[in-house]
Order: structure tokens, then sequence, then C-alpha cells
């Protein structure tokens, strides 16, 4: 991983770098991503937002006051896009859908008994609070970001990640136990 710290790469961006600039994208595009997909969007979605957040980066570039907090501010300025993205989405109403599937596509049983996973999951996930919901978002991008990052992202002391996490996991768990029992997700 490169060594500079984020202030000195954003400072190499702002100066024209372009090699810079692409050192901070591949440093927190999955971060940016992560916290897209967090307000599910589509993959083309996500994809604009992200683009837009690495827009306003160098609109910005120059008005960063804590360039070292640097991932805090990507990542709230993707959570205020997605927002507005998914409530303009919300707003528009399909006209038509379509299947497309491969030819090699697995079974339909197949698919049914993986979406009914994925959703049991899902279902579960969405029961976590907030807290639970960032951190265990942030912990499965890859690669994987520091834990001096998820703190600044976060907002939370470095040494409460991993307790925190145990306990995110421990209750998604039991939420999960508890859906596939068939005891819903309330």
């Amino acid at each position: 991983m490169d060594a500079r710290t984020h202030g000195e790469l954003l400072a190499l961006a702002a100066a024209g770098d372009t090699q810079a600039w692409s050192d901070l994208v591949d440093r927190f595009g999955d971060m940016v991503w992560s916290v897209a997909r967090g307000f599910r969007l589509d993959d083309a979605t996500a994809k604009d937002v992200s683009q837009t957040v690495w827009l306003k980066l160098i609109e910005n570039v120059d008005r960063i006051a804590d360039p070292e907090r640097l991932p805090g501010w990507l990542a709230t300025t993707c959570r205020r896009e997605a927002l507005r993205v998914s409530k303009a989405r919300d707003r528009m109403i399909p006209t038509e859908f379509e299947y497309d599937l491969a030819d090699d596509a697995p079974s339909f049983d197949e698919m049914l008994i993986d979406d009914e996973d994925q959703r049991s999951v899902t279902r579960a996930f969405k029961t976590l609070d907030a807290t639970c919901r960032e951190l265990l978002r942030l912990m499965t991008i890859e690669p994987a970001l520091s834990y001096e990052e998820m703190a600044e992202v976060t907002g939370r002391p470095i040494g409460s990640l991993g307790p925190t996490r145990a306990r995110c996991l421990n209750k998604l768990k039991t939420a999960i136990s508890r859906i596939s029992a068939g005891g819903g997700d309330s």
C-alpha cells in the first residue's frame, strides 16, 4: 500500500498529479462503492453515485480543510449523493421489465433457494441498528480498510471496533436464526 498520507496524496492530486488521483481512487474506491451500495442501489446507479463523489472531490479538492479526514469526507459526500439519487429513483415508475437469463444460468430451484437465503440474510441485516450495518459494510470492503480508516469513517475509537464487530455479528447470527426458523424480522 502507498505509504503517503491522505493529505500528501490529496495535495499532489490538487497539483494535477494523475497518479495521485489514481492512488486516491485505489485507496478509497471500494469504500465509496460500499457506501453507495449500502443504499440498495443497483450497480449502474451505484457507479453513477461513485463517479459523482469523485467529481465532487475534484471540484472541492482545494476546500478540504483537513485532508487526513478525507475518508470521512468521501463517506459523507457519498451518503448525501446516494440519498439524493434514492429519493429521485423512488419517484420514478418502471414501465417495462424483461428477464435476461444466460444459457448456463442456475436452475430455477437453485435460484429460489439462493434467493431465499439472500432474503433471510438481508432481512436479518435490516434488523441491525445503523451502527452495526455501517460497521459490517465497512469491514467487508476489499481491499480491507485499516482500523484507522474505519474509525475515521464511523467516528468511533479504534479500540471499540473489534468488540462492536463481534456484538454485531452475534446479533446478525441471532436474527438469521430467528428468520430462518420462521420467527420473522421483528
